[in-house]
Parts: structure tokens; sequence; C-alpha cells
């Protein structure tokens, strides 16, 4: 049954990872009506190089040390498809400013009667560049109705620093096919490179296979042994899928910046329970809030604990299913995406109701 209340347009800016398709087809699956734009896909302004590159040089000659951008689509189809919509609200994944003016879309929102809300899925990836951050917080986020954050940690600095509207929303994951047959693969790392990820895989290379992205440029830092075992290139989708099923352990590694500021609840550890595996991921005290190490999960503190329970979990296959039949079941009880629907369905319902 549809609720015809309720309409979100969805305006994904990281759409070259599935989750705000997922998430679409979650709201659908919820009965709630829901259009989709991969803000990716669509069209450039014309000349956007020369435009951009005019943009940055004129202001930086105003401010040399502040982020300048210029967005890389113009408004006048985005209006049409909301002015024809009519949503009642608008949902940004990501973040706006690389792609649309965000004051922009704000006064559309508000011209429609639309709340505005952005799901909070890459801000930890701005930890290092610095002045881009800041642009993110000054010029983006205050204009939000809600901010729903994946992390505990930015969570409290955007409500309790910025003085903002903002809720917890962890990540989740669809619901996927039951894992059929032995897993083949000892231990699988899915992931880019850095620096604290190659220090803690060199302790477990001979179990290993891996898979990601900026591998091969970081040759010079790797063992030779290490080398072997990467596949330097991303994969989603149904190869994901495959090889997290055909792995007796799937390791999680948090990013540097993400492990500096104490967070750590990726996206990969839904992945993992929704295919059904035995995770092994790096402790921080949100993950120890959502799951329970050692029943539903498993986690390391250290390289020396990594290379112990490697060692213990491919000796003992009987405990790893155990550990992820309760993990996946966690994982249907409570971390699907149509779960992560109803937390934004109840929270803006509250939203509403101290607005109205």
């Amino acid at each position: 049954m549809i609720d015809e209340q309720k309409k979100f347009f969805i305006i994904d800016g990281i759409g070259g990872v599935p989750l705000g398709r997922e998430l679409h087809e979650a709201f659908s699956d919820q009965g709630i009506l829901a259009v989709y734009l991969d803000a990716l896909r669509q069209r450039s302004r014309p000349f956007y190089g020369v435009r951009s590159g005019f943009h940055k040089a004129r202001n930086k000659l105003r401010d040399k040390a502040a982020f300048h951008h210029l967005p890389r689509l113009q408004l006048k189809e985005l209006e049409e498809e909301i002015r024809g919509e009519k949503p009642t609200h608008i949902l940004v994944i990501g973040f706006l400013y690389k792609h649309y003016d965000p004051v922009a879309v704000k006064r559309l929102a508000q011209e429609v009667g639309a709340k505005f809300l952005i799901y909070d899925t890459d801000s930890c990836n701005l930890y290092s560049r610095q002045r881009e951050f800041v642009f993110f917080l000054k010029n983006e986020l205050p204009l939000y109705d809600v901010v729903f954050s994946f992390s505990k940690v930015t969570t409290r600095f955007f409500r309790d620093t910025l003085g903002l509207n903002a809720r917890h929303l962890p990540f989740g994951a669809k619901v996927m096919p039951e894992r059929i047959e032995t897993p083949k693969l000892e231990v699988l790392f899915v992931g880019s490179a850095d620096l604290r990820r190659i220090f803690l895989l060199e302790h477990i290379r001979e179990w290993l296979v891996v898979r990601g992205a900026r591998w091969r440029r970081n040759y010079p830092l790797m063992s030779a042994a290490l080398r072997l075992r990467v596949d330097d290139r991303p994969v989603w989708g149904e190869e994901l899928l495959s090889l997290l099923q055909d792995s007796h352990i799937v390791l999680n590694i948090t990013r540097s910046d993400f492990y500096g500021a104490e967070t750590g609840v990726n996206l990969r550890i839904f992945e993992a329970l929704a295919a059904g595996c035995f995770l092994l991921t790096d402790y921080c005290e949100e993950i120890a809030e959502i799951f329970k190490p050692g029943e539903q999960i498993e986690v390391f503190h250290s390289a020396t604990e990594l290379r112990e329970k490697v060692e213990y979990y491919l000796a003992n296959p009987r405990e790893c299913e155990r550990i992820a039949r309760l993990g996946h079941a966690e994982f249907l009880a409570a971390h699907c995406w149509s779960a992560r629907v109803r937390q934004i369905l109840a929270q803006t319902a509250s939203l509403q109701a101290s607005t109205a």
C-alpha cells in the first residue's frame, strides 16, 4: 500500500556506490513514494571545465585560504523535476555542493513546502582536506532541517559543537541471498589502500585476498608477498556478494581518518553481515553498541590480536559459522535498509509534529 501523504525526492551525491539506489528501493518497499536522481549522471553545465577554473582563480584572489568550488550542474532541470513531483521531503545522500548550489536547492525545498534532509555518509572522508571540510560544515550542513549521520562521533559534533539538528543513522544493506556453498577463500579484505591497512595486513598476508583501489600506487610500502595477494580493482554488486560469501573470514579495517576520530561502523560491516559472513573488524565503541563482539561479530584491538584471531577462527570453522548466523539474524532484525527507512520516517514525523 502506497502512503500518498509522503513523497521523498532523493538526490544522490555519491552515485558511484549503490547506497542511494538501495535506499530508494527500501522506501518503495515500505510503501513510500520516492523519486531518485543520480547527480553524477546529470549533464554538466556548458564549458564547465573552463568556467570552474575561472571561478576558482577569481575567488582565490579574494581569499586564498578558502575552499572554492563551482557546482557542476545547473538548477533548471532539477527545478522542473521537483516542481513537477511536489515532494514532501528532499533527501540528499552525501552532499550537494559539488553538484548543485545548496542554497538554491534549499530555496526550492521551501518553495514546494518540502522538508530538507541530508544523510551524511561522507564527511569523515573530508577530515584530511580541512578547507573543503570547513566549507561543507559552514555552507551546506546548516541549511538542512535534519542531518542524519552514519557516525555517532560526527552526530555529536554536528549537534553539540555546531548546534545542528543531527540524528544518528547507521549504514544498512540490502537483504541478500543466503550462502549455499562452502567458502574457499581464507581471509578477504575489500577496500582502498592506506598506510594503517597496509601495516595491519602485512601481519596476516599468508591467508589474504585483497580487492580495492589505489593499492598499486602503494606498492613501495608493501612487501612482495603482500603485493601478490592484491587485485587492484574496485568491486561492487554481484561480484562483491560472491567474494564475500566465498570467504571464511571477511576482514574490515577502518580507514585511518575514521579510526583517528574513534568512529568506524562503515558500509562493509553491514554488507558482510547481510551476506551471512563471519566478520572480523577493528574495535570501536560505536560497533560494540550496535553488535555484540564475540557473539554476532568478532573484533581485534591490535595487529597481534588480529593475527591470533585469524589463526583461531580458521582453525575453528564451526565457531565462525555460529557467529555468522547470529550476526546475520541481527542484521535481518534491525539493520537492513528498510529498518533505516523506518527510522527516517519516525524522525521526520517527530520533526513535523514539533513544527506543526
